[in-house]
C-alpha cells in the first residue's frame, strides 16, 4: 500500500549556515549565519538589500541574475569580489567564487577545491528567487519566457545544460554562414546547411525537454493560479513551430532545411528552440497581451513556485527561498494567497528583504531581523 502524502517524509531543507560577501557591488564586507529559519533584511532602496540577494544567488548561477558583467559587478576601487556560502542539506556542502578584475577570471570552488568546469559548479546551491521583476518573464518577450525554461533546466539537469551549449554554439556557425562578411556568397547555402545536423540534435533535446516540462507543470500552474483567485482557465504550454512528430530531431532538421532560403536573404537562423515560446493563457486569451499587472505578478511567482518543485525533484532538498519584496504593489488579497502557497509548497529558508519593517507580511515576522545601511549588514539588537 502507498504511502499518504501525510505519512510521506518531508524532503529536507537547503540551510544557508554560513555566508561571506567581500566587495560585490555596494557590499563591503558582509559575514553572517543565518538562522535555519531564515531572515528578514530592511533597509531603504539604494543601501544593499537587492545587491544582498543577488550575491547569494550568483552562487547558483555563477553570473549576476540581473544581467550585470562581472567587472560592474566589483566595488568601485577593489581589486575583484568574493563569494562564499557553507550550506546544509544540498549535494554541495560549501561554493565560493572570486573574480579578478585585473584578469577578468573567475575562480569557482566547489567543497574546498576548484571546480574544472563552471558548469560543474552550476546549480550545486538550491535556490529560488523571486522579485517584482519577475513580472516581465509573463509580460515581456518570449525571449523572457525562452531563459527563464533554460535557466530552470540548466541548472537542475546537466544534459539539458550540455545540449544548450552545443545548440548555442552551432547557432552561432549558422548565423555567420548566413552572412558572410563579403556579402552574398554561392558557398553560403552549403556551409550554412553543414550545421543543421548539430543543430537538429542539440535543440532536439531542448525541445523534447521544454514540451515534457511544460506537460508535467501544466496542470499544477493551472491549480496555483486558481489558488492565487484567479478566474478562468490558466494554461501553460509549450509553443513551437516544430511539430510532435515523435522525432524531434528529423522535424527539426527539416524545418532547417525549409527555412534556408528565407535565412540566407535575412541573415539569421529563423527556426528552432531559440525562437519557441513558453505561452501562458488565462481565460482563453493571452495573459502577456491581455493580463492586468497583479495577474503578471501573480503568474510569475506560479513560475517561480513550479521552478522550486524543479529544483526540489532534481535535489531532493528544500531550495532556500530568496524574496525580494515579492508582495509590493500586490493587492492584500494577492499577497496573503501566495504567501500561504509559499508555506504549503513545503517552503525551506526564508530570506526576505524588504524596505520597511511594516512591508513583512504577517506570515514571515517570526524571522530574525537585520538591517543593511549603505552596504553594512547587521543584526537588530546586536
Amino acid at each position: 500500500m502507498m504511502p499518504s502524502a501525510v505519512q510521506r517524509a518531508a524532503p529536507r531543507c537547503a540551510w544557508l549556515h554560513r555566508l561571506a560577501i567581500r566587495d560585490f557591488r555596494n557590499l563591503r564586507r558582509v559575514s553572517l549565519t543565518p538562522p535555519a529559519e531564515g531572515l528578514a533584511l530592511i533597509g531603504d532602496n539604494g543601501h544593499g538589500k537587492t545587491n544582498f540577494l543577488e550575491a547569494i544567488y550568483y552562487l547558483r548561477l555563477l553570473r549576476s541574475v540581473r544581467g550585470t558583467r562581472d567587472a560592474d559587478l566589483v566595488m568601485f576601487g577593489a581589486a575583484g569580489f568574493h563569494l562564499e556560502a557553507e550550506v546544509d542539506g544540498a549535494r554541495t556542502a560549501r561554493v565560493e567564487v572570486g573574480y579578478e578584475a585585473a584578469s577578468r577570471r573567475k575562480r569557482v570552488g566547489i567543497d574546498g577545491g576548484d571546480a574544472p568546469r563552471l558548469a560543474d559548479a552550476l546549480g550545486a546551491f538550491p535556490a529560488v528567487m523571486f522579485s517584482p521583476a519577475d513580472a516581465e518573464i509573463v509580460a515581456g518577450a518570449p525571449a523572457l519566457r525562452r531563459r527563464y525554461l533554460d535557466v530552470t533546466l540548466a541548472l537542475t539537469s546537466p544534459p539539458y545544460l550540455a545540449a544548450l551549449s552545443k545548440y548555442r554554439a552551432a547557432l552561432a556557425q549558422r548565423n555567420a554562414a548566413l552572412r558572410p562578411p563579403r556579402g552574398p556568397s554561392p558557398g553560403a547555402d552549403a556551409r550554412a546547411a553543414a550545421w543543421e545536423p548539430a543543430l537538429a540534435e542539440s535543440g532536439a533535446v531542448l525541445i523534447a525537454a521544454r514540451r515534457a516540462w511544460a506537460a508535467a507543470h501544466a496542470a499544477r500552474y493551472a491549480e496555483l493560479c486558481a489558488a492565487v483567485g484567479e478566474r478562468g482557465d490558466a494554461q501553460l504550454r509549450y509553443a513551437s513551430p516544430i511539430e510532435e512528430t515523435g522525432d524531434d530531431r528529423e522535424a527539426l532538421r527539416a524545418a532547417l532545411e525549409r527555412s534556408r532560403a528565407l535565412d540566407l536573404k535575412r541573415g539569421i537562423t529563423s527556426t528552432g528552440p531559440h525562437r519557441d515560446d513558453l505561452a501562458l493563457d488565462l481565460a482563453g486569451r493571452e495573459l502577456r497581451v491581455f493580463g492586468s499587472a497583479g495577474q503578471h505578478r501573480s503568474a510569475a511567482i506560479v513560475l517561480r513556485l513550479l521552478e522550486s518543485a524543479t529544483v526540489r525533484a532534481a535535489g531532493a532538498s528544500e531550495p532556500v527561498v530568496l524574496l525580494d519584496d515579492p508582495f509590493a504593489e500586490l493587492d492584500a488579497r494577492r499577497a496573503a494567497r501566495i504567501l500561504e502557497l509559499l508555506g504549503s509548497e513545503g517552503r525551506g529558508q526564508t530570506l526576505l528583504a524588504v524596505p520597511r519593517a511594516t512591508d513583512i507580511p504577517i506570515g514571515l515576522t517570526r524571522l530574525e531581523r537585520w538591517r543593511v545601511s549603505d552596504g553594512a549588514v547587521t543584526r537588530e539588537g546586536a
